[in-house]
């Protein structure tokens, strides 16, 4: 089983490609990356970062690879600074993925309801077109909206199940993370968090983890490195959205009672053994 990720690496602060490899190795299968741009720092929470965008190289690097005959069973993309590189995320779906293998995209663009610096209404129309070839997306309640052309700011929790629908206009298997949701807990009103999603039958369904309060860098790579990880070792979606939830909520809540600073990412390593206890479990049992 090989994984290619399609990403960015920050060099400082827990995100892309710096949780992907880790994590997608981890579960059990290999793991071959793609950068599309090296940053000092990533851009959020930091300021006078370095940013060298890799956009001349990705062909070559392309090329090569083909020459070598190399086939993905799973293509991962995640942070993509331009148009351009779009569309060399489709050319290496086209050249690289196997036949019958899996495209998953996380489109990220933006968060709380904001598109990220340099991104723009041309380029959510462009991230369409790339949520269209995939089997998979990722986004986050934010960008689930903008894919949807949904007001943000006018989103209920009502609204998920909706919003979720006309993704599945855009892939057969969408989801949305990041859904705060209201629960009676002890007689008390609390709020937790969940993932939204379509599961192999096609139907809308959702799991729930504790919320914890704050503000979390990189949590959305964390989720989809740890998805990625179980559906390459074959688990069901069902499983894989909850082993993977399990390990973001474990990760955050860890990250939270360090008090680690948010912007330096989430401290998964102490819970990577419980993540990939549940994946072998998940494996045995089928």
């Amino acid at each position: 089983m090989r994984v290619l990720a399609i990403n960015d690496i920050s060099c400082v602060g827990k995100c892309s490609l710096t949780v992907a490899l880790p994590i997608i190795s981890a579960s059990g299968v290999t793991c071959d990356i793609l950068p599309t741009a090296i940053l000092s720092t990533h851009t959020g929470g930091f300021r006078g970062y370095t940013f060298r965008d890799l956009s001349e190289d990705i062909p070559a690097i392309l090329d090569h690879w083909k020459s070598l005959g190399l086939q993905y069973d799973i293509i991962i993309s995640g942070y993509l600074g331009s148009v351009e590189q779009i569309e060399m995320v489709k050319a290496a779906k086209r050249s690289l993925l196997k036949e019958g293998g899996l495209m998953v995209v996380d489109p990220v663009m933006g968060d709380n309801g904001i598109l990220y610096a340099h991104f723009d209404g041309h380029f959510v129309e462009e991230m369409k077109g790339l949520c269209r070839e995939a089997d998979v997306i990722v986004p986050n309640l934010t960008e689930a909206c903008f894919l949807t052309g949904t007001d943000f700011a006018a989103v209920k929790e009502s609204d998920y199940a909706q919003i979720l629908q006309k993704l599945a206009a855009l892939c057969p298997r969408p989801s949305i993370t990041g859904c705060d949701v209201s629960r009676t807990e002890n007689g008390k009103p609390t709020t937790r968090t969940a993932v939204f999603y379509t599961g192999d039958d096609g139907k809308v369904r959702s799991y729930e983890t504790e919320k914890i309060e704050g503000s979390f860098h990189g949590s959305g790579d964390v989720y989809a490195s740890a998805l990625v990880g179980c559906l390459a070792r074959g688990v069901q979606t069902d499983r894989a959205v909850a082993i993977a939830a399990e390990f973001t909520k474990n990760s955050i809540k860890q990250t939270a009672l360090d008090g680690t600073e948010a912007r330096y990412g989430l401290n998964s390593e102490s819970q990577m053994l419980g993540f990939l206890q549940a994946l072998d479990q998940a494996v045995r049992e089928g």
